[in-house]
């Protein structure tokens, strides 16, 4: 399992590392290995699942990753999708966590599956899968200052102007120390039993 998820050795490979080493494992072996552990640690992933969905705000994003198709030894893509809880910025003291999901593709509907059942704000990129979540009103977008410069910072270079500069300017005054003492601001006006309560 280490081998497979830290230095990301296929099982064949790991097979043939074996067999070298006169140990014979057969890959359909390593595999029913490596789906015993996925069912012992099924209820740890759905505890990390619900720990993270039951956040006010979250992080959201995929990622490309390269797949092995069975049988023919060639790579296709799939998505790693990534909801993260994290509100330390904000003096929340509830433990981060991520959740990963897989999908074999970046279809809409797999962050509508994902999410489901959440509410609150959900921070992402700009990916239209992400935009008929806000629809119902259950989660609210939360735009990524990250995002906006960098499509500001684009526009400068291809063209640059007093706009532009103004605006990177702006956003680069918005830094995470404001947000924490505003947020602290926050708290003090509106005591809570738990830091960062207040915010969802």
């Amino acid at each position: 399992m280490s081998s497979r998820s830290r230095i990301h050795q296929p099982l064949y490979r790991q097979s043939e590392i074996y067999a070298r080493e006169g140990v014979d494992l057969d890959r359909s072996t390593l595999a029913g290995w490596v789906g015993a552990t996925s069912e012992l640690l099924a209820p740890l992933v759905e505890a990390v699942r619900d720990h993270v969905m039951a956040a006010c705000k979250l992080h959201a994003d995929d990622t490309p990753v390269p797949v092995l198709a069975p049988g023919n030894g060639k790579t296709k893509i799939g998505r790693l999708w990534t909801y993260v809880r994290d509100d330390r910025p904000t003096g929340d003291i509830t433990a981060p966590a991520v959740w990963f999901a897989y999908s074999p593709d970046r279809k809409g509907e797999r962050p509508r599956q994902h999410l489901k059942l959440y509410k609150g704000a959900l921070q992402a990129d700009a990916y239209a899968g992400f935009h008929h979540l806000y629809e119902g009103g259950e989660i609210y977008e939360v735009a990524c200052w990250a995002h906006a410069r960098r499509k500001f910072h684009e526009i400068h270079i291809a063209h640059a102007s007093p706009t532009t500069s103004e605006a990177i300017a702006r956003i680069a005054r918005s830094t995470p120390s404001k947000l924490r003492s505003g947020a602290a601001h926050r708290r003090s006006a509106r005591p809570s039993d738990k830091p960062g309560q207040d915010l969802c």
